[in-house]
């Protein structure tokens, strides 16, 4: 199994950006799919969610109304569109699959390598 984040950057602040997570190895539609992000000498800390079918997503208020989680079961990947984009965003952003349900711990079966994203004031 593999999870592949990319997308990351540095952008202004007031910027976008579209991290993608592109999973193999595993039946994609039976996994839920989190974002998480680590900045520097802090903890992993939830980004958003999503459940198997892309009905169901769950957002940290740190981001909800600015970043939308989405995904494509058809090309086995997970978007996280990220817009307003804040300085205290700034972190390296992972991505994680999980069975069953959505959830905002960190109790996943699967993580990608991160990527970095780097907002400038």
């Amino acid at each position: 199994v593999q999870l592949q984040a990319f997308g990351g950057g540095l952008v202004q602040a007031g910027g976008s950006l579209r991290l993608s997570c592109v999973a193999s190895g595993l039946t994609f539609n039976d996994y839920a799919v989190g974002w998480f992000r680590q900045a520097p000498g802090k903890e992993r800390e939830f980004v958003a969610t999503i459940s198997r079918s892309g009905v169901n997503t769950f957002y940290a208020d740190s981001v909800k109304g600015r970043f939308t989680i989405s995904r494509d079961n058809a090309k086995n990947t997970v978007y996280l569109q990220m817009n307003s984009l804040k300085p205290v965003d700034t972190a390296v952003y992972y991505c994680a699959a999980r069975t069953t349900t959505m959830s905002v711990s960190l109790r996943y079966d699967y993580w990608g390598q991160g990527t970095q994203v780097t907002v400038s004031s």
